[in-house]
């Protein structure tokens, strides 16, 4: 139900630019013989000549509608020229237009807040752009009117075609204008001069509604198409809702709008403003009646979205009549399909825009054998958005699965689905600073990977491999035992060798994680050539480090055992250290992001777990010691 949202305190400049026949213009930019010719896009199937999506007004002239299908549009119009939009996977294919869509927004973006409403439809909010131009550089002469404002459509003045133009000039330069009216008269002049280069840098029109609110500016958008702009002034609001039929507002086209007709015997948005605000509020509650009072004069809160890109993504196909989907096989096969598209839309988003959607939703319709009127519907189901295309397709059957379960009530009963789709919602940016766990694992200079990768296998990545990553961060030094250093003291030819230090380690590490078949740990990839990590964990942070020889660290060693630091290099070389060089990354636990995490293999999970969760209670043993190191030597 829809609630009425706070109102601004100052006056705004809203602006609904609606492209026109959308479709068709960006196939007659593609087939210029096609201009000025009766056009329609049709849908892919053959099916009767195919569903209009679009119609052009040439074709419009002989009575085309867009309810028809193509073989009845060409017997309203034997010359009707039917192009069939893109195909792929087997569906209609909307990446050409979403992409010419994407010209348009970049245009109108340049002067104010922009919301992109569809893919032929934007929101604008220039009141910004209205008051600099008021300030600076007023419309104060009719003559200096920019023509194409000048040929503006505007409530409440005479539409006779010999005044028109000249009517409109002296409107928008009123001097004894109020300043909510001079406002609007400037974003009427700075949307014609949008529309304009829409036009010299797309080649497509548009038409366009300007109002003081999103709701005045949606409806009137439409109203002198096309190519075309109409401006509402708020001395006209209540004359043009008075005669607005209920079903023409948006969100009064459904169960509400049938209620206000049914129960209060509404008919036009005028027809509102003889009930009361309590009387409303006692009909439909609280928000929703408030909602209705100020809907009926002309007041609405709703503010524009700073948004250029969709809030969802979503691919569905319906199968009507025959082709409905009657078994699991026939569900999984177009759903793996839909699920692919949607996969690479998503991961389109992430690198180009750099956003991650959270939410995987499936809707279908469906109907049980024998039972075509039953009003049980097809229940949607959401769950956690995993990337991958696998991973996507798995989880929408597990959705499509359970929906199914809960339609058919344990009934053993023939079913058929009539329309499947899957979305992708809930997107949000990226935070700075947030990133892949590769990043950690690539070099100073290496530029980070997308934060969530679409292979589900990190390691079958062979990108891996280059010389781009860095040399062994760091070794683990494997020091001796408490005898064995004694006996470095005195005799080093006996100190362990590298060999055996290096089979000491890889055992140590064999025991702390499980080997799973077909997969490798992320040391794989931290060190090359190498078996071996240290680790030094803080409550705040956690460094991985690489300290070669000569380093303060190995000094201090050296001089907390009394041993020269030339010893202490000696006895380093035939340990696992590297032979020289330092190398050390430090980082916030905070900064991993645990959703990227979740897409590394299990084994790797769990390592990086043990990284960023230490032990309660760590042990302060140090490595290669033995048990006497736990008893105090022996008062003599």
């Amino acid at each position: 139900m829809p609630v009425a949202k706070p109102e601004p305190q100052e006056p705004r400049v809203i602006a609904h630019v609606d492209m026109d026949c959308f479709y068709v213009q960006v196939e007659q930019r593609r087939n210029p013989a096609l201009r000025g010719q009766p056009t329609a896009v049709v849908q892919y199937n053959d099916w009767k000549g195919g569903g209009l999506i679009a119609v052009s007004y040439e074709a419009r002239g002989f009575g085309v509608k867009r309810s028809m299908r193509g073989d009845e549009a060409k017997r309203v119009c034997p010359g009707i020229n039917l192009v069939q939009v893109p195909v792929a996977r087997g569906k209609a294919d909307l990446n050409l237009y979403r992409s010419a869509g994407s010209e348009v927004v970049a245009i109108l973006a340049s002067k104010g807040k922009c919301e992109r409403a569809s893919i032929d439809e934007v929101y604008l909010d220039l009141t910004d752009a209205a008051k600099e131009m008021l300030l600076q550089a007023p419309p104060d002469s009719p003559e200096e009117i920019f023509m194409e404002a000048a040929k503006s459509n505007i409530l409440g003045l005479l539409s006779d075609a010999g005044e028109k133009e000249k009517n409109a000039r002296a409107w928008l330069c009123r001097s004894d204008a109020d300043y909510q009216d001079k406002l609007l008269a400037c974003g009427a002049i700075i949307v014609a001069q949008l529309r304009v280069r829409v036009l010299e840098e797309t080649q497509f029109t548009c038409s366009a509604g300007i109002a003081h609110n999103k709701m005045l500016a949606k409806l009137v958008s439409g109203m002198h198409k096309p190519a075309q702009q109409t401006v509402v002034p708020s001395s006209s609001v209540q004359d043009f809702l008075a005669s607005l039929p209920v079903k023409k507002m948006k969100q009064l086209g459904g169960k509400l709008g049938s209620s206000l007709q049914d129960d209060l015997g509404v008919e036009t948005i005028g027809d509102l403003l003889s009930f009361t605000e309590d009387k409303l509020q006692e009909q439909y509650g609280v928000n929703t009646g408030t909602w209705l009072w100020k809907t009926a004069r002309g007041i609405s809160g709703e503010e524009v979205e700073d948004r250029l890109l969709p809030k969802s993504h979503g691919c569905g196909k319906t199968f009507p009549g025959p082709r409905a989907l009657k078994n699991s096989a026939s569900v999984k096969g177009w759903l793996d399909q839909l699920c692919e598209e949607l996969s690479e839309r998503i991961q389109s988003d992430l690198n180009q825009n750099k956003r991650i959607a959270q939410t995987l939703t499936l809707h279908a319709r469906a109907s049980k054998e024998n039972e075509r009127d039953s009003t049980k519907k097809f229940p949607s189901k959401s769950c956690p958005l995993r990337y991958g295309t696998g991973k996507i397709q798995e989880d929408a059957m597990k959705l499509f699965e359970t929906g199914l379960h809960e339609f058919l009530e344990s009934q053993n009963t023939g079913w058929s689905i009539t329309s499947l789709s899957v979305t992708a919602s809930k997107i949000f940016d990226i935070p700075s600073g947030t990133s892949s766990i590769l990043r950690y694992i690539k070099g100073p200079s290496s530029a980070a990977p997308p934060a969530i990768p679409d292979s589900s296998s990190v390691p079958e990545d062979p990108s891996l491999d280059n010389d781009v990553f860095v040399k062994p961060i760091h070794e683990e030094q494997c020091q001796p035992s408490t005898s064995q250093k004694e006996d470095n003291n005195t005799h080093s030819a006996s100190a362990i060798s590298a060999k055996q230090c290096q089979a000491n380690e890889e055992k140590r590490i064999s025991k702390k994680l499980p080997e799973v078949k077909g997969t490798s740990s992320i040391l794989k990839f931290l060190s090359r050539g190498q078996s071996t990590l240290h680790e030094k964990r803080k409550s705040d942070g956690l460094i991985c480090s690489h300290q070669g020889p000569g380093s303060s660290s190995e000094a201090n060693k050296a001089e907390e055992h009394n041993v020269p630091a030339e010893a202490e290099d000696r006895n380093n070389t035939s340990s696992c250290a590297e032979p020289s060089g330092s190398n050390t990354w430090m980082f916030n636990i905070q900064d991993i992001d645990p959703a990227v995490v979740e897409e590394l293999p299990p084994e790797i999970q769990r390592e990086i777990q043990g990284w960023v969760r230490p032990s309660k209670h760590p042990s302060t043993k140090r490595r290669g010691s033995t048990i006497s190191s736990y008893f105090p030597p022996a008062r003599s």
